[in-house]
This record gives C-alpha cells, structure tokens and sequence, in this order.
C-alpha cells in the first residue's frame, strides 16, 4: 500500500489510510472491549509508568489481596502498596486508589463508576481530569473502555507513531496530541485504531530499534535516517 507524504495531504484522509492499512494487517478490535469503568480506571492508574504485564500483575495482586473494593477503603496504605508493588511507584499509586474510591463513593453513594457513562462525554471527562494523578490517556481510557465512548486515548506507542507519520509535530505533548488527533479519527474507528497502533508500536514501530524494514508506512515516515532500525523489504 503506497500512501503519499503527510504534507501534502490532508492528515485526516492521512489518518484514514493508516486505520485501513492497520485493520487490514490486524483486523478490527475492540468490539467487545467493554468493560467496568471503575475497573477500567483503577487498570489505568496501575499502568502509569509501567508495561503491561506489570500492570496487569500488579491488578491481579491487587484483586487478590482485595477481592472487594471496600477491603481497600478499610486498608493501610502500606498494605495496598505491597499488593501492587511489581507495577511500580506502588505508594504513590496506592494513594491514588484509595483517593479515587473514596471520591466514587461520596459522589455516587457506592462503590460503581457507572454513573460516569450517564454524563456527555465532555463534562465526563472533565469529571475524571479533576481527580488526582488522571490526564487525558487516563479519563478517555475509562469513557472509551468503560462507556463505549468514541474517544482516542493517546499512549506513548501512539505519541510516538503519529510524530513518526508527521500527523502531528515533534514537540507536541501527549495532552495536547488528544486534541489534536481526536478531530482525525474517522467515526467509529476510535477504539480500533487506538489498540492497532498500540500492537503496531510494541511489534514493529518500537521506541529502540524500530523493525523498518517492517514498516506499513515508508512512504510518511520522518525518521531521520540515523535513527531507523532494521532495513529490508517492507512487510506485506
């Protein structure tokens, strides 16, 4: 698949061709990814500055040591933080777990972030933004995950690729690269495309050396030369 150079095309249609290309190597995710929005939250926090495995370990460590949510209102932080302690920065983290389920049981009487899914997605998110230690990646993983929202939560594998295909500058931050990305992202792709690129990241456009003789995208890539990886046919 040929696909002409970002600056002469519009970034949207741009966008497009990537999700066509992603889905068509990858197939389309997502369609059953809904999940509990608390869970989906609580998931998230566990993953900041941390890979997945770990994030997942410390989640199944976490749910072991308490099964209920209640278990860990009644804790000491010491005790969450040792639950959770492979996904890293367990004291901090565990303080933002137990803020958070604090702040759902007062606001909503009990222990269920549903009510979150009642709201418009904005006044959602800017719900979530006001609780300690969650950013955009954060609030849009919960309202996409947890709400089915068409929202497009941007990781550092997503960060990264998307200044790799020049649809947004080198210095943009991940705060800003949600707004900008957000209006690109054709109807209905959002989750697709947010868990595409992020297998796409980890497997081929790799932070350290990145497969290139792999690359779907050759023709919009602006690495420089120095920093591209493994060389070869490109893969079909």
């Amino acid at each position: 698949m040929s696909i002409v150079p970002a600056v002469t095309q519009d970034r949207a249609l741009i966008l497009e061709k990537v999700v066509k290309a992603l889905e068509e190597r990858y197939g389309i995710p997502g369609k059953d990814s809904s999940s509990d929005p608390l869970e989906v939250l609580i998931s998230t926090v566990l993953s900041q500055n941390t890979n997945d495995q770990n994030r997942d370990l410390a989640y199944e460590g976490l749910k072991q040591r308490f099964p209920q949510w209640e278990a860990i209102l009644e804790a000491d932080l010491e005790e969450i933080a040792e639950a959770i302690k492979v996904g890293g920065l367990s004291q901090q983290k565990a303080g933002r777990i137990k803020d958070i389920l604090h702040w759902v049981r007062e606001t909503w009487g009990r222990l269920s972030l549903s009510p979150i899914c009642e709201l418009g997605t904005e006044e959602a998110t800017e719900v979530l933004l006001g609780l300690r230690g969650v950013g955009f990646k954060t609030a849009y993983c919960v309202l996409a995950f947890g709400c089915g929202r068409g929202v497009f939560p941007v990781d550092t594998h997503i960060l990264r690729i998307t200044k790799r295909l020049g649809l947004i500058a080198a210095e943009v931050t991940a705060e800003k690269a949600h707004g900008l990305l957000a209006p690109l992202v054709p109807t209905g792709r959002a989750i697709s495309l947010h868990l595409n690129l992020i297998r796409y990241g980890r497997e081929i456009c790799r932070a350290r050396q990145p497969r290139c003789g792999l690359c779907f995208f050759p023709e919009l890539c602006t690495l420089p030369v120095e920093q591209r990886g493994e060389r070869g046919v490109v893969g079909r």
